[in-house]
């Protein structure tokens, strides 16, 4: 599970990385340009969905310890 979620962090850093490359500033919210804004904030989702998941993870590991 743990390289399941480093994988798939990779991968939303890499749609972050290559959706930064279609910004256009000077009209971030027409055409291409906003579907590569809606990319990067559900690639930051997801990268936060999946540090949740690692912590929860984590934790129940610990729990089982004890």
């Amino acid at each position: 599970m743990k390289i399941l979620i480093t994988v798939l962090t990779i991968i939303a850093v890499l749609l972050i990385a290559f959706n930064a490359t279609k910004l256009d500033f000077n009209n971030l919210f027409d055409g291409e340009s906003f579907t590569a804004v809606l990319t990067i904030l559900a690639a930051l989702c997801a990268i936060v969905l999946l540090q949740i998941l690692r912590l929860s993870k984590k934790i129940e590991k610990l729990q089982k310890r004890s």
